[in-house]
């Protein structure tokens, strides 16, 4: 049998294909094992801090003055004038705090009496914010004040503010899920660690630097020995975003688009790149929870009857800028008419001239972009290696209810998916919100299959 003959070709090729595509894993392993355990260092200036204040009869903030806190062993803190107290930590750990109910203004205690003792965890470097609830009146238990919230005004503006807050965080990563959708037909299970990996590597260039990446620049000045001011580390995480997304596409589901594979079996194939990232994640970043080293902790704006702190108000007006500039480049830049014209019909597209390749690509960059910026936003309040996966099916149900492979759909579906979820906890137990969520989603697409902005298609 010579080289010209079509099985040994064919062979050939498979092998090719396949030599490639374990080298494509393995560049990938490589590109996020570079979260170093060992860049992790330690850092000096631990401490945990707070604001006592608490709602009069007139419904006024007051800071509650005097109050002792204590962490046996460690030290202890009376709250000043503005309710302010702060104790340092003699390194990384998790230290017990607790309030002495004695010292607290006469009629003023615990909203919650089961929490006068906390469990608080302080990374290495980091000013870690302890909350303690007071209210003027009886406290109460979890199960008593779960049952006595009633419905008010106040609380249901709270819900929506913080609905809308998750529902547009939501959005930055639904829109590029649903765009890789429209212009590949892949659903991609991968997509949620794309917003795990914007939170993490975002975490690193504000913690470390680039030595966070790169161990042996530790020595160096920031930004490559040192943590970078976190405006800066989000851009870079969004760099980072875009590169995997990129190295995705180009290593992995390019090859695989060529070489005729099913879009089932690259479904499959993301769910398996899903577990091995996380695996990758905890690995390197560890179990426990962080925190950024700023902003982390911020007193709460009261405008009207919402209490929202700076940073969300901040990461809320950002992502409302950003989703009003992603839907302005889809309507009038070439790019995104390009977009939206192989996500409506891909061989029309590339009859037509457009480069469907380069499109799929930019796609793909943006994608992981947007939600590496999702990952940093919801990264303000906490981080965690497995943060993607947590909120999959969140992301899922706003991209199927807006209108798979819709942009604009994924943002309406987002914004309904956050609402739904925190308003719902007035009349269900927190635990079961994201229920109602995946509930409202089947009772919508009962009646418009296609979803709300979605085109109903024939089938047959």
């Amino acid at each position: 049998m010579n080289e010209s003959d079509p099985q040994r070709c064919g062979g050939d090729n498979k092998l090719n294909r396949l030599t490639k595509l374990i080298a494509a894993l393995a560049i990938l392993g490589f590109a996020i094992l570079g979260l170093a355990p060992q860049s992790l260092a330690q850092d000096d200036g631990q401490s945990m801090f707070g604001t006592l204040t608490y709602e009069n009869e007139e419904g006024e903030k007051v800071p509650a003055e005097g109050v002792r806190i204590f962490s046996e062993g460690i030290g202890e803190a009376v709250s000043d004038a503005d309710g302010a107290w702060s104790i340092p930590v003699p390194g990384a750990g998790s230290f017990p705090l607790e309030i002495d109910t004695s010292t607290l203004p006469d009629g003023v205690n615990l909203k919650n009496a089961d929490r006068a003792v906390l469990d608080v965890l302080v990374e290495a470097g980091q000013e870690k914010r302890a909350l303690f609830g007071l209210l003027f009146g009886e406290a109460g238990s979890t199960a008593e004040l779960t049952q006595g919230e009633g419905v008010s005004g106040r609380r249901i503006a709270q819900l929506s503010v913080e609905g809308l807050k998750q529902g547009l965080y939501l959005a930055m990563a639904a829109i590029g899920l649903s765009l890789i959708f429209g212009t590949t037909g892949l659903v991609n299970f991968a997509h949620a660690e794309l917003v795990t990996w914007g939170m993490l590597s975002t975490f690193l260039f504000n913690a470390y630097g680039f030595a966070g990446f790169i161990g042996f620049l530790a020595p160096l000045p920031p930004p490559f020995g040192g943590g970078v001011n976190l405006i800066f580390a989000a851009i870079f995480g969004m760099i980072c975003g875009g590169l995997m997304g990129y190295l995705l596409d180009r290593t992995i589901f390019r090859n695989l688009r060529r070489s005729g594979t099913s879009l089932i079996a690259q479904m499959v194939i993301t769910i398996g790149m899903s577990i091995l990232m996380r695996y990758v994640f905890v690995y390197n970043f560890g179990g426990s929870p962080r925190s950024f080293k700023d902003f982390s902790a911020q007193t709460a704006w009261s405008i009207g009857p919402v209490d929202i702190t700076p940073k969300d108000f901040t990461a809320m007006a950002l992502s409302i800028v950003i989703l009003i500039m992603v839907g302005l480049l889809l309507q009038l830049t070439r790019m995104g008419k390009a977009m939206r014209a192989v996500a409506d019909n891909r061989d029309l597209a590339e009859s037509s001239g457009i480069d469907v390749q380069k499109v799929i690509s930019v796609v793909w960059i943006a994608g992981g972009s947007l939600a590496a910026l999702g990952g940093v936003f919801f990264g303000l309040d906490q981080i965690k290696w497995d943060f993607g996966f947590r909120i999959l099916l969140l992301i899922f149900a706003a991209v199927t209810l807006g209108g798979l492979g819709t942009a604009y759909g994924a943002l309406v579906g987002a914004l309904i998916v956050g609402l739904v979820i925190n308003l719902s906890t007035i009349w269900i137990d927190v635990e079961l919100k994201n229920m109602i969520a995946l509930l409202v989603m089947v009772l919508i697409l009962m009646f418009r299959p296609q979803g709300i902005l979605g085109r109903a298609e024939r089938i047959g």
